[in-house]
């Protein structure tokens, strides 16, 4: 069997990793799978390349939404500039999309309030308390 290619989104958090963790474990199920901090690195980072508070840091995590997996980091400061893009989630069923939405939308800010649209029998786009983009978008039943 060949592997297959595939593209990951890498989320930085400018000191906020493991804020955002556990942030996105209780408002949408998130599973870590890996995290490791700067000072459990085999290997410490070049001198300079993080700010000196940032043992504790989270260097490197992955973690899975649904069966999708996100990687992620504090980075190497405080910046987490973000912007040209979104995670979409797609739930199974109403009830799922509605707390999902509520979750990650608590502490942030709505975009457009999920509703039903010609589209999708639930659709909403939101920004987290982190400033990462959402948007919760329900399958119809059937094919356009």
């Amino acid at each position: 069997m060949m592997n297959q290619t595939s593209i990951v989104p890498y989320l930085f958090f400018g000191g906020r990793c493991e804020e955002a963790l556990n942030f996105y474990k209780n408002a949408i199920g998130a599973q870590l799978d890996t995290m490791m901090r700067f000072s459990e690195s085999p290997e410490p980072p070049p001198p300079g390349a993080v700010p000196p508070d940032f043992d504790e840091k989270i260097m490197h995590a992955s973690f899975r939404i649904g069966s999708s997996l996100v990687m992620a980091s504090d980075g190497c400061g405080t910046d987490s500039t973000r912007g040209g893009f979104a995670l979409s989630v797609i739930p199974v069923n109403k009830e799922e999309a509605t707390q999902m939405f509520t979750a990650l939308a608590d502490g942030g800010s709505v975009t457009m309030p999920l509703g039903e649209t010609f589209f999708s029998p639930c659709f909403g786009i939101l920004k987290d308390r982190f400033g990462l983009e959402w948007i919760i978008a329900m399958q119809p039943a059937e094919p356009l």
